[in-house]
């Protein structure tokens, strides 16, 4: 199985499902074995990269959270973290999504040690703004930022009412991560052929894996 989540969240999605072997976290950034609960593939973020990337969306007001192995950092609930928090107020303790919400990300960030970083998330409302903070963190270093003018719409439960989240989204992970790398790896490991492997995916991260994949089923945009 392989997700966006933290590995800790796949984990419990996985179990649930009967899958025991192997998880992909953080769209490709770390591949888990389950039965050895250990990393066996990384590729992370520096905390350097990390900081580089807050600074420009403080500079520019943008909304963002980071995602460690341990835990979603943001300011507040919005945008995708509102979808995870009305996700967690519907599961038991130990399966919630671990978010933390600090007055600074960057100073916590800065604080934290021996932590990996998966990737970072940013958003907004506005094609042109996020257009251009996307074009912006491109120019500051070496990492993979999805190229996306998909908007995203999660419909969110509050009480008897559905509400509608809708944005644009993009990640950054570092260079040359994606889910299909991911999955190269397992292959090589246990020796299979792309037209051995069957993908499913309903968001624009899935898409070097779709394209790629013997067995392939798209649905959603």
């Amino acid at each position: 199985m392989f997700l966006g989540r933290l590995i800790e969240s796949i984990e419990n999605i996985s179990l649930e499902a009967g899958i025991k072997n192997y998880l992909i976290s953080g769209n490709g950034a770390a591949v888990y074995d389950m039965k050895n609960r250990e990393v066996i593939y990384s590729k992370y973020l520096s905390k350097e990269q990390v900081v580089k990337i807050i600074n420009a969306c403080e500079e520019n007001s943008i909304y963002y959270n980071v995602y460690t192995d341990k835990e979603i950092v943001a300011k507040n609930l919005s945008y995708n973290l509102l979808y995870y928090h009305n996700e967690n107020l519907r599961r038991p303790e130990n399966k919630r999504t671990n978010i933390k919400i600090v007055e600074s990300p960057l100073d916590y960030i800065n604080s934290l040690e021996s932590v990996n970083f998966l990737k970072v998330t940013v958003c907004d409302e506005d094609i042109d703004v996020f257009n251009s903070i996307v074009k912006k963190i491109k120019s500051i270093d070496k990492f993979d930022v999805l190229d996306t003018d998909y908007r995203s719409r999660k419909k969110i439960k509050r009480g008897t009412e559905d509400y509608i989240v809708e944005y644009y989204c993009t990640e950054i992970t570092s260079e040359n991560v994606n889910k299909w790398t991911a999955v190269e790896f397992l292959m090589n490991k246990l020796n299979l052929d792309p037209s051995e492997v069957v993908a499913i995916g309903d968001n624009f991260n899935d898409r070097e894996m779709i394209e790629n994949s013997g067995l392939r089923n798209r649905y959603g945009k």
